[in-house]
């Protein structure tokens, strides 16, 4: 088969364009990638052997060889892992084959430094081209014939075709260093590099430099292993320094960022285990991917089994990186005996009993840092919430919510539920929130006005999962969770935030306000089927109309994001509340009282109505109508 030119992915071709415009503020990094990509593939190749042993007869010591060449200008990463065939490297090399790479691409193009993305992305291997201006690729998969070769100057495209000179197994990386990237090719800067960021890789990795000799021929002037060449989390606690555990927080996680919060134990007893567990400070990229994947490795005796095992690890925990090694599984366990394996439900209840009272800690000892950490994966650990029963307390007292306090804002810091009850107001006997999409605009709903009155704080849920977990947790220390947007919320035995004085005040308000009734009955006459009920507001003292959800109804976003996710028919009536104390309000009862019921008067009753269905972004079902309404009381006004 003859060598075959092929284009990048178009998001490969925009990545390397990036990449070769000094993406990376610290270059030597893309050794550290290279290494890190061959030891997974020899961690792949050691999995397989188990059972298919011939893949390794040959050869079964896993090793990886960087080879200096000064006088070629070039520096090889070779590794005699599990290699690639033709198709891995058109996949792996020339693609981007992940969902969501235009996010990913759009996120990175909006970055000064975009290496955390491109770690967490896992498309490492393009490093390369910001120290060599030619990349070649010589790769057999264990256990084929035919060797491939792969080239390309990082610019567009690739050529792919056969190749007789490729390893009997594994990869051979060969880089053509730039003119002005030459101390990679200085063996002491090479030691320096793997010392500082791939001392944890668990493989030999050998350093030999190649030198003409005097009749021409080639040697290698070799050493010996310049890493440790052992599983960092095997080592004792007090033998690793912060460097170490964050370089091996790279290798393991693909981020470049420094991890939040790590933990580092081994449990004995019935079942044995090593576990070394990161808390990332930034999101990862596929945090929200609808496969809600965890990464943590999973190893038996130091040989690596698989990183997707959602056996070892909730959904909710997907954000954790890092590796569980246990001594008790078989090496040659089947993933269908990992989906039903005893042995790993309880390392795994343990790993959840573990992290939540760490995080529990971090909660208490370092409250900012802690903010920190739910302002990235709030939204995940919630999902534990109405997914995990046996967790769900603990959960709740870990979650942390936006509030709207008593000046109608939202608060600068987040609060939990035990600070929320703390605070609650004499006669206040629930806890009220309120639920939707836009924080910001969630503040500014009438239906809070009455609350803000009376100081009464009131909890924004705007993350999507709050409306599922808030099904099955009717309440927290034995007040109930209502939202502000039904109908039977009880503000009269709150006492007011203001003192007695203003209560005073408003009392005489009242007595001297028109009474609304008549106009209530007008109204629920003139709208009759539109509303389930029309009654004067408790709620409202700003705007004049508001709607709320009737008793026993649902809530009205979870309602609404029922009905567009079609998992609901027909939404429930709704019911018109009106601010018996606002201008217009009294004016209109003003006009009743005097001028009985007209025409006018019911286009006022459908305007109200419109008015709060556009308050609370909910679609006219008759825009026309609406339109013509407004031109006639404009007109009228006019007049």
């Amino acid at each position: 088969m003859s060598e075959q030119q092929l284009s990048f992915q178009a998001e490969v071709s925009r990545l390397l364009d990036i990449v070769a415009n000094a993406l990376y503020s610290n270059k030597e990094i893309f050794l550290r990638e290279l290494i890190s990509n061959a030891s997974d593939a020899c961690d792949k190749l050691r999995y397989a052997a188990i059972t298919m042993p011939e893949l390794i007869a040959e050869s079964p010591e896993f090793r990886i060889d960087l080879i200096v060449d000064a006088k070629a200008k070039t520096l090889t990463v070779a590794d005699n892992g599990i290699g690639m065939n033709r198709e891995d490297l058109v996949d792996n090399l020339g693609t981007i084959a992940r969902s969501g790479t235009a996010a990913f691409m759009s996120e990175l193009g909006s970055k000064e430094d975009g290496a955390n993305l491109i770690g967490q992305f896992g498309v490492g291997f393009y490093s390369a081209f910001m120290v060599a201006d030619r990349v070649e690729v010589e790769s057999r998969k264990a256990g084929d014939g035919q060797g491939w070769r792969w080239t390309s100057d990082g610019k567009g495209a690739f050529a792919i075709g056969e190749s007789d000179n490729a390893p009997a197994r594994g990869t051979r990386i060969v880089l053509h260093i730039k003119g002005d990237q030459e101390e990679f090719l200085d063996p002491t800067r090479i030691r320096h590099v793997v010392k500082t960021y791939s001392d944890h890789i668990a493989i030999p990795i050998k350093l030999s430099e190649t030198k003409k000799a005097v009749d021409g021929a080639e040697q290698d002037d070799g050493d010996g292993s310049i890493n440790r060449a052992s599983a960092l989390w095997a080592r004792p606690k007090s033998e690793i320094t912060d460097e170490q555990y964050n370089e091996f927080y790279h290798h393991v996680g693909h981020g470049f960022d420094t991890p939040w919060l790590r933990l580092h134990f081994r449990a004995e007893g019935k079942i044995e285990y090593t576990g070394l567990l990161f808390v990332p400070s930034a999101k990862p990229f596929d945090l929200f991917h609808p496969d809600r994947k965890n990464h943590l490795k999973l190893y038996v005796r130091r040989v690596f089994i698989t990183d997707d095992c959602p056996e070892i690890l909730p959904h909710y925990l997907r954000f954790l990186r890092g590796v569980i090694d246990t001594e008790d599984l078989p090496l040659n366990i089947s993933r269908e005996l990992l989906q039903h394996n005893p042995m790993l439900a309880k390392i795994r209840a343990a790993i959840c009993k573990r992290v939540i009272g760490e995080l529990k800690k971090q909660a208490e000892k370092d409250p900012e840092g802690y903010g920190g950490f739910w302002d990235n994966f709030g939204p995940v650990l919630k999902e534990g919430i109405y997914e995990d029963q046996d967790h769900r307390d603990d959960l709740l007292a870990l979650a942390r919510f936006q509030v709207v306090g008593e000046n109608g804002a939202i608060a600068d810091k987040p609060t939990s539920l035990a600070d929320y009850v703390a605070r609650m107001k004499d006669g206040q006997e629930e806890i009220y929130y309120i639920s939707g999409e836009n924080p910001e605009a969630l503040a500014k709903s009438p239906q809070l006005e009455g609350f803000t009155a009376k100081g009464v704080e009131v909890l924004v849920l705007s993350d999507p999962v709050d409306d599922f977990w808030l099904s099955m947790v009717p309440e927290f220390e034995g007040k109930p969770l209502k939202s502000v947007t039904r109908g039977d919320a009880d503000l009269s035995k709150i006492a007011k935030g203001g003192g007695d004085s203003e209560e005073e005040e408003d009392n005489k308000a009242d007595d001297s306000a028109p009474d609304v009734s008549a106009l209530v009955a007008y109204v629920k006459l003139a709208l009759k089927d539109q509303v389930k009920d029309v009654r004067s507001s408790e709620r409202l003292t700003n705007s004049a109309v508001c709607l709320v959800a009737g008793e026993g109804d649902m809530d009205l976003h979870l309602e609404r994001m029922l009905k567009q996710h079609k998992q609901l028919d027909q939404a429930s009536q709704r019911v018109l509340e009106i601010n018996p104390k606002h201008a217009m309000i009294q004016r209109l009862a003003a006009r009743i009282g005097a001028d009985g019921a007209g025409t006018e008067l019911e286009d006022m009753a459908f305007l109200l109505l419109d008015q709060a269905k556009i308050l609370e972004g909910e679609p006219l079902q008759d825009a026309a109508a609406f339109a013509n309404r407004l031109s006639k009381v404009m007109e009228k006004g006019l007049a």
